[in-house]
């Protein structure tokens, strides 16, 4: 009786592992490497599968997804041999799980292996100074470094990112004093400049003064010539009216005389003012005789006219 029960208990401790070993749920994004006698039989891809138990054996287990990698920190020497502390980020994606079972060992690790040497190589051909500038050429270099050393293990390396870059103590001390010095220098490059420029803005509106004021001389030298000008035309012109109405009155009957009569008076007059101002005169003969004078003026009238 008890032999039955643990023949019975024995029989289905067996089912439960046959069956255990013969159904495989595959989830998704990921494939299952299947060996049959130790030998490659097949790659299950997501869903259900049936195996043959104690015959078939899942040997590699492999998700699809983009897996990331972290690149432990490691000190790199620069052109310049400048020691830098370098860690960084790998992005893979297992696109053959065959070749990623067969192809090597452990991708993962050989991936963080070779991302790092790759990376003292690229940063042993630049400068400390451009390490920082070209962080994306860095990246582009070891990521096709690493993608064409990772094709016979069925992995595709997406991107490679540098997480950081740590300088020593005093390299960065100096490069601290540099930036301050260069700061302090395009301050003083800067406040030159300003009053480099005040200088300029001044003398410009001290030019622009002097324009003006040269302008505004000349505008009025102008006028005033403009005005003068044509006060002359003005007087000018009067005057020549008035010596056309003159003659027209000399002309008319009675003219000859009047004009004999005026000239009369205003030499008995000018005559008065001269000897109110000087005892003594020495004048021509004719001069002192009114009637000559006045004789003399209408012979010029009769020869203008």
């Amino acid at each position: 009786m008890e032999f039955g029960i643990t023949f019975t208990f024995l029989l289905v401790v067996f089912a439960v592992v046959a069956i255990a070993k013969t159904a495989r749920v595959v989830p998704q994004r990921s494939a299952y490497v299947v060996e049959r006698l130790g030998k490659y039989s097949k790659t299950l891809e997501a869903g259900f599968h049936i195996l043959i138990p104690f015959i078939d054996k899942v040997a590699y287990r492999h998700t699809l997804k983009e897996e990331v990698i972290d690149v432990p920190r490691q000190m790199c020497v620069t052109k310049d041999n400048i020691q830098v502390a370098v860690d960084g980020v790998v992005y893979l994606q297992v696109m053959d799980a065959h070749a990623a079972s067969y192809g090597i060992n452990d991708y993962r690790y050989a991936a963080t292996q070779l991302a790092q040497t790759t990376l003292r190589s690229v940063i042993g051909k630049i400068e400390l100074d451009k390490t920082f500038e070209e962080r994306d050429s860095i990246n582009q270099q070891v990521v096709q470094a690493l993608d064409e050393a990772a094709q016979p293990w069925g992995v595709k390396v997406m991107r490679y990112e540098i997480a950081d870059i740590e300088l020593p103590a005093t390299i960065q001390d100096a490069l601290e004093k540099q930036m301050r010095a260069e700061r302090e220098r395009r301050a003083v490059v800067a406040e030159s400049e300003g009053e480099r420029q005040a200088k300029i803005n001044v003398s410009e509106g001290a030019r622009q003064e002097v324009i003006n004021h040269s302008e505004a001389e000349k505008m009025r030298q102008i006028n005033e010539a403009e005005g003068r000008a044509r006060e002359i035309l003005l007087i000018a012109d009067a005057t020549a009216r008035g010596l056309e109405r003159v003659a027209q009155a000399i002309n008319q009957e009675g003219g000859k005389e009047a004009v004999s009569l005026r000239v009369a008076e205003q030499y008995v007059k000018e005559f008065g003012k001269l000897a109110q101002t000087n005892n003594t005169m020495i004048l021509p003969a004719e001069l002192s005789d009114i009637g000559s004078a006045v004789a003399a003026i209408t012979t010029t009238l009769n020869k203008v006219k």
